[in-house]
């Protein structure tokens, strides 16, 4: 499978090339260049599968046996789920009237990060030692991306890992997770600003291609195809626990309740659901409004600062991941996308074209709605997103999901 950026510039690469390069040559986000479609016999199959199994899955349909064979696949994904706390490894937790939550916490640092951390990091190891390299990674964080890339990447030989964290704008439990590490291969540093002011000098850096390829530099954020495609998962195996038969016409629909900051859960629902999942996504933000603004007014701008909320790994302005999800929108017009994010980048600020916005309004919205939050909690849309409602304090590692079973 080939990957292309969201801004149609920089050539197409293989998996490993999107893999080891983050931000694409020309600013943008790698994509698949064709999204596969999954029948009703397929997702049958899947439903069985345990979430590795899922995972496992997912992976070779996007990476393909040529450049990772199949067996060689499973070993890693199971490697990278062996310090797991739970059997499951991922667990959903059923409540009452339908209402479920899924727990991605049962990892070693106990963000949902370290899911989709755990296996890009085997994947990296896996091409370093094939190709005897070493690179040099590069995160910046708000809190459990960087505590679960180190613990993803700590004592690596072939992997160096540089972290930057917001000073006072993680939690303490966070901050010592990153901190204390003493592998040689770990260097963490303490910058000023919130995490979108240290992102903007990390997209900087990568946009300097010769400097990146001389220090063999990457990116474990987020924009990192990789990410997004374990996170993929998550969606699948909701979606299988909550549905007790997929024998009704048409496949019942289940509706997932994501909180997001920089949107690369919601980036991996709505690619589940443009291969074929029946899900609806609702997505939970913090006072940090701009992907609410989004989809309801077509209102991609920055407020006048960051609000610091009890969830500060959701403090965040600019969802980068909402560029993959306009690319998916646009219908993989790299004009319409290149466009719209150069000039976000210039002036901070851009209104989504009226063709754009009432296109996801009519074809998308029944599956995608925003709740916006009050004050420091993350409001839960249950329902069909009315007057019924329901609050919790964020926790990262968690998605509500509604369904039967």
């Amino acid at each position: 499978m080939w990957y292309v950026s969201t801004r149609g510039i920089a050539p197409r690469v293989n998996f490993e090339g999107a893999l080891f390069s983050g931000y694409a040559p020309d600013g943008g986000l790698f994509m698949p260049e064709e999204l596969p479609q999954l029948d009703r016999e397929t997702l049958c199959q899947w439903s069985t599968l345990s979430y590795p199994g899922l995972v496992k899955e997912l992976c070779a349909l996007f990476i393909g046996s040529e450049l990772l064979p199949k067996d060689e696949l499973n070993d890693l994904i199971d490697r990278a789920f062996s310090r797991f706390r739970h059997r499951e490894v991922v667990h959903l937790s059923r409540l009452r009237n339908g209402l479920n939550v899924l727990e991605l916490w049962h990892g070693v640092t106990y963000a949902f990060k370290d899911l989709s951390l755990s296996c890009t990091a085997q994947f990296l190891q896996y091409f370093l030692e094939k190709r005897e390299k070493h690179v040099t990674v590069v995160v910046g964080t708000s809190g459990d991306t960087g505590s679960a890339a180190i613990e993803s990447v700590q004592g690596a030989k072939n992997m160096d890992i540089i972290v930057l964290l917001p000073k006072g704008h993680c939690t303490k439990i966070q901050e010592l997770q990153m901190t204390t590490v003493l592998k040689q291969n770990v260097h963490v540093f303490g910058v000023e600003g919130n995490s979108d002011e240290l992102d903007e000098p990390i997209k900087t850096v990568f946009a300097d291609v010769a400097f990146v390829k001389k220090h063999n530099l990457m990116s474990l954020n987020s924009i990192n195809w990789s990410r997004v495609l374990v996170q993929m998962a998550h969606h699948f195996f909701a979606y299988f626990q909550c549905t007790p038969s997929l024998d009704t016409h048409p496949l019942p629909l289940v509706e997932v309740v994501v909180p997001t900051g920089a949107a690369g859960n919601l980036a991996a629902g709505y690619i589940a659901q443009k291969i074929g999942l029946p899900i609806r996504l609702v997505v939970a933000v913090n006072r940090n409004d701009i992907i609410h603004r989004t989809v309801q007014q077509g209102d991609f701008s920055l407020s006048e600062a960051v609000k610091s909320t009890l969830a500060s790994a959701m403090d965040i302005q600019v969802p980068y991941n909402m560029e993959r999800v306009f690319w998916l929108l646009s219908g993989s017009d790299s004009q319409v996308t290149r466009a719209l994010m150069e000039q976000f980048e210039r002036t901070q600020s851009v209104n989504l074209p009226k063709e754009l916005h009432s296109k996801w309004e009519r074809q998308d919205y029944e599956k995608m709605a925003v709740m916006e939050c009050d004050g420091c909690c993350v409001e839960l849309c249950l329902g069909n997103c009315g007057p019924r409602r329901g609050s919790m304090t964020d926790i990262p590692g968690t998605a509500m999901v509604r369904g039967g079973g």
